[in-house]
């Protein structure tokens, strides 16, 4: 029977970098302290490498600038879905508009 999938938390991802960063912990010994995979752990410090270079990740991000940059990111998607959409509600109620003056005039 299959296992369920872990999810990790992005605090928890932290951590594990911080052992090896700041700590100066192996990859081995991080992903043995810390009950996690060895290359689930190394592909978590490669993003870490990675963002901290200013790239943002397609996945959840590590770092906490790049989480900021993600929600930013969603919340600019957001905001454009949201101005489209009073848009086409102006336009609607433009046509509307003209609609209704055109038959009160006659």
């Amino acid at each position: 029977m299959k296992q369920p999938r872990n999810v990790f938390t992005t605090e928890f991802k932290q951590e594990c970098v911080r052992l090896i960063i700041d700590q100066g912990y192996g990859v081995g010994e991080a992903a043995k302290a810390m009950k996690v995979g060895l290359s689930t752990l190394q592909r978590w410090l490669r993003q870490y490498r990675h963002e901290t270079q200013g790239v943002t990740p397609q996945a959840r991000a590590i770092t906490p600038e790049q989480l900021r940059i993600q929600a930013l990111e969603a919340e600019n998607r957001q905001l454009k879905r949201d101005n489209d959409l009073l848009k086409k509600a102006s336009a609607f109620f433009a046509i509307e508009m003209q609609t209704t003056n055109k038959s009160s005039s006659r």
